[in-house]
């Protein structure tokens, strides 16, 4: 029989033995809390409640990651975020600063090293202000530069209200760090609380918002007392816990409250303000799809550019997607791994996955943007009929193949079925988020959708295929199944659309069940933390400021968009609203594209746009995806606006006017020419699809009539409008002139609202032009004028209506001299051109100098057929009297084919020096 060691003991023993072990135990505590007693308290980190300010910020990077207090494992790891210089070099600084004099004699600094363009440096120095001057410290020492470690710096004690630490750079190597403290020596007088009271942001009325402020203290163990107030606004405000930081408010009337967050007692005492945009919520009912089908262009600006695109630039993308000898990593991987998926899935011998896990994306695409140049009507043009048989052939190919290379239960991925099993082994699996499942899916999905309206619903196979794919979702993501985020946004938008399509197909709400996937895609997004690359650095219902990769926010504001107004959540409307506000009126540019590149392929800080901008094509497709959603959903023209500027200014010059080379980035300083293809082609395909789909971006439907959005020469049948079938027929040179005829030709009388978009051209609070243009000339029906009332942006005309009834309007057409917000660093100083919805640039083909400052003479719009397919030119002088040409962004850099023709600078630039 085993006995413990206790039970060999006698009982006597036994007592005596629990009564020494006591004692022992009291003695041991008596000493710990002794040694504890007379262990000093660690030094508190003064730099939490410094303000943190530097030489220069590179736009994916914070400062506030300076003193934020995170704990780091070595110096690469930047989840908590880091303060970085690129693209910098040299000498360097960042400084604190606070409110009332510190005194120290300690620092400990952590370098960032993301062993790219950040590196470690050679040296670093310590100065601090002395009333006049940066002065070094006396007796440094230490001032180390190791990586993975806190660089302890020990010096004579100063009192001071500014340190500057400097850093030396390797090389062409910038510099970063993720920490900098500064511990107190003991004679640091009391500090209140470094308080943030959160983003501004918008709400519906009856929805909350959501408020997370973060209260600093030296005292960390004794938080201060915090609590919310309403510090200005026309209505009520009701917290839900106004003692604590993080807590929602709700408001009784729409206006402009600014809300307060106070910590602290007395002296001691901090606020900080946040700004809430109270707003009434959309209408019930959103607009309705127009969706594309067959229909006919009368424009000389889009016959030329969509010949471009059907005639050259489709058969370019199909050539290349057929090819099997395009070199890895030079944008490989086409329609042979769908080939050998198929094999794959037979049983037979097969080749591994070629390119980009994701690279199925830009066949999708290209299979989309076939079948709308198949639904553009020839005229007769034997180049584009000798295109479009190419197109049908293509697809007689190439369907099969996608449909092969589909799982047994719908799921379709060829990276996926090719896979090596060792390194991917589940999908939706958490830590393969990176492989771009929902992404590629997602284009498939959409693909689908224009195969169907192509053939009027005659060939179901992509349909039906991408049911399958959608119900295989629906069974294995959910609620009781898995929870799912794709690091790549695009599902989200794409189960939306195809939703929307299957009721409008099959009625009975059979689409509903997509959209509430799209839904829970969302809703899973974001609740464990993240970072802001890929937006999961909140529930998306908690997110008010667009961040991380452009492309990825792009569509995940579209998704969102879509969701708000398929299921009016408030949370949702007040976050699209919020982010909407953010990016329009604090990160978009005047050509309306989207990422300043500062961060990888995204956005900058607010207020950050560099002319050497990033704003990729896809991010421009994603920007007019986010604003038509908005305009469904509000019936407001101002969204419209907003595409219609990207559209013209920011996509349609991303191919060139042949049609044979395009822009992956779209900077407003130019000094390169396009390129044939890319190492990552994910543009390719979103181009055309995107820029085809002229009458769903023209039209939407209400209960009680048809919206014009944009004014295109065109015939286009946009299904029943009060249950009658109306094909809609326009009449302009428009952007070239403000003459529009609107034709509208019901198949029945009937008696609806047609609602004419009046342009603003000063949406966004960014930009200000000179003079101001907006409004119309003149509205008249059937040769009678009329003074229509404008609600939302839109001429409103009811009437019963006749085949035949057209409506003419004027747009005022006037050059335009707009100046940014001179939060807008990069553009003080400068004026861009405006004509219409066109932003113009100037180009050393037209003038060997281009940093000239713009003179004060006239700017005047001349028509010149013989240029560029045919463009408005805008002629003045600059400075020195000498001529001055300017020519639409859209078509710039078409004259200097090769780089080896280019003078070192910049060959074309949107924003001039000002007078």
């Amino acid at each position: 029989m085993n006995t413990s060691p206790l039970e060999k003991i006698k009982p006597a023993r036994f007592a005596a033995t629990l009564a020494r072990w006591a004692m022992a135990g009291c003695a041991l505590a008596l000493l710990l809390q002794t040694v504890s007693a007379q262990q000093p308290a660690a030094p508190a980190n003064l730099a939490l409640v410094a303000t943190p300010s530097s030489s220069h910020l590179s736009g994916d990077t914070a400062l506030t990651a300076l003193n934020d207090g995170s704990i780091l494992r070595n110096s690469r790891d930047n989840q908590h975020g880091s303060y970085g210089n690129w693209p910098n070099t040299g000498t360097q600084w960042v400084e604190y600063d606070w409110s009332q004099p510190i005194s120290t004699r300690e620092i400990q600094v952590y370098w960032w090293n993301d062993r790219r363009g950040v590196r470690l440096p050679v040296t670093s120095r310590l100065k601090y202000w002395d009333g006049n001057n940066f002065v070094p410290v006396n007796s440094a020492s230490g001032l180390g530069v190791a990586g993975d470690q806190f660089n302890d710096t020990t010096f004579d004690e100063i009192t001071t209200t500014k340190l500057r630490l400097e850093m030396d750079g390797y090389g062409n190597f910038s510099t970063g760090i993720l920490q900098w403290r500064v511990l107190d020596s003991g004679n640091t007088p009391p500090f209140p609380p470094v308080v943030s009271a959160g983003l501004d942001r918008d709400v519906v009325l009856d929805g909350k918002t959501y408020l997370s402020g973060t209260v600093k203290s030296l005292q960390p163990n004794a938080p201060a007392k915090t609590v919310w107030s309403m510090d200005s606004g026309p209505g009520r405000v009701t917290f839900a816990d106004s003692h604590t930081n993080i807590t929602t408010a709700t408001f009784s009337r729409p206006g402009d409250y600014v809300l307060k967050l106070t910590a602290g007692d007395g002296d001691l005492s901090a606020s900080s303000t946040v700004h809430v945009h109270v707003t009434l919520p959309p209408p019930p009912q959103r607009l309705d799809v127009v969706y594309t089908t067959r229909y006919k262009i009368d424009s000389p600006l889009w016959n030329a550019r969509l010949k471009a695109l059907i005639v050259n630039w489709i058969p370019h993308c199909i050539d290349q997607i057929n090819r099997t000898n395009i070199p890895p990593g030079q944008g490989d991987g086409g329609i042979d791994n769908f080939v050998e998926a198929a094999k794959a899935l037979r049983g037979e011998p097969h080749d591994p996955h070629k390119g980009y896990v994701f690279a199925n994306a830009w066949v999708h695409q290209t299979v989309e943007s076939m079948c709308l140049a198949l639904m553009v009507d020839p005229q007769g043009d034997p180049d584009i009929i000798a295109a479009q048989d190419k197109m049908k052939a293509t697809l007689d190919d190439w369907i099969p193949k996608i449909l092969a290379a589909q799982e047994p239960d719908g799921y379709l991925q060829t990276a996926w079925t090719l896979r090596d099993t060792n390194r991917w082994r589940e999908r939706w699996s958490p830590e393969d988020r990176g492989n771009h499942e929902g992404y590629t899916a997602g284009y498939f999905i959409e693909s689908a959708i224009n195969d169907y309206t192509l053939t009027g619903g005659t060939d179901t196979r992509l349909y039906n295929a991408a049911k399958k794919l959608a119900d295989c979702w629906v069974a294995n993501i959910g609620p009781g199944k898995k929870e799912w985020y794709d690091g790549h946004e695009e599902m989200e938008q794409a189960l939306v659309r195809f939703g929307r399509f299957v009721n409008d197909v099959e009625g009975n709400g059979h689409g509903d069940k997509y959209i509430a996937l799209a839904k829970y895609l969302l809703d899973c997004r974001g609740q464990e933390g993240g970072t802001d690359y890929d937006q999961t650095q909140a529930p998306v219902t908690r997110q008010y400021e667009a961040v991380g990769h452009a492309v990825r926010a792009a569509y995940l504001y579209s998704g969102m968009a879509d969701i708000a107004a398929e299921t009016h959540d408030p949370d949702y409307q007040s976050a699209v609203l919020s982010l909407w506000d953010d990016l329009v009126n604090k990160k978009y540019y005047l050509t309306g594209g989207i990422g300043s590149g500062e961060t990888s392929e995204g956005f900058g800080a607010d207020y950050s746009l560099p002319n050497r901008s990033y704003c990729e094509a896809c991010s421009s497709c994603g920007e007019i995806f986010f604003q038509y959603k908005m305009n469904l959903a509000y019936h407001d023209a101002k969204y419209a606006d907003l595409y219609e500027e990207t559209m013209y200014n920011a996509l349609l010059g991303a191919v060139d006017l042949d049609g044979k080379n395009y822009y992956y980035d779209n900077p407003l300083t130019a000094s390169r020419a396009r390129y044939s293809w890319h190492s990552c082609p994910c543009c390719v395909g979103n181009i055309p699809r995107t820029l085809l789909m002229i009458p769903t971006w023209t039209y939407a439907k209400s209960d009680d009539g048809l919206y014009v959005n944009l004014f295109i020469g065109s015939t286009i049948n946009v299904g029943k409008v009060d249950g009658t079938a109306v094909e809609m027929v326009q009449k302009t040179d428009y952007p070239w002139n403000g003459s529009i005829a609107i034709t509208v030709n019901p198949k029945e009388s009937k008696k609806f609202t047609v609602y004419v978009r009046v342009p603003n051209r000063a949406t966004s609070a960014l930009y200000t032009p000179t003079p101001q243009v907006s409004g119309l000339n003149s509205l008249a029906v059937n040769g009678e004028k009329i003074s229509p009332r404008i609600v939302n942006g839109y001429a409103v005309i009811t009437r019963t209506w006749q085949a035949g009834d057209t409506i003419h309007l004027e747009l005022p057409m006037k050059v335009q001299v707009i100046k940014a917000n001179d939060k807008v660093a990069a553009d003080r100083g400068l004026v861009a051109l405006r004509y219409g919805p066109l932003i113009f640039n100037v180009e050393r083909a037209d003038q060997s100098n281009i940093n000239l400052a713009l003179g004060s003479a006239p700017l005047v719009p001349e028509w010149r057929g013989d240029l560029l397919d045919g463009v408005i030119i805008i002629n003045g002088q600059w400075a020195d009297d000498s001529p001055l040409t300017a020519i639409p962004n859209y078509a710039r850099e078409n004259r200097i084919a090769q780089e080896a023709d280019r003078a070192p600078g910049p060959d074309s630039v949107v924003w001039l020096k000002a007078n």
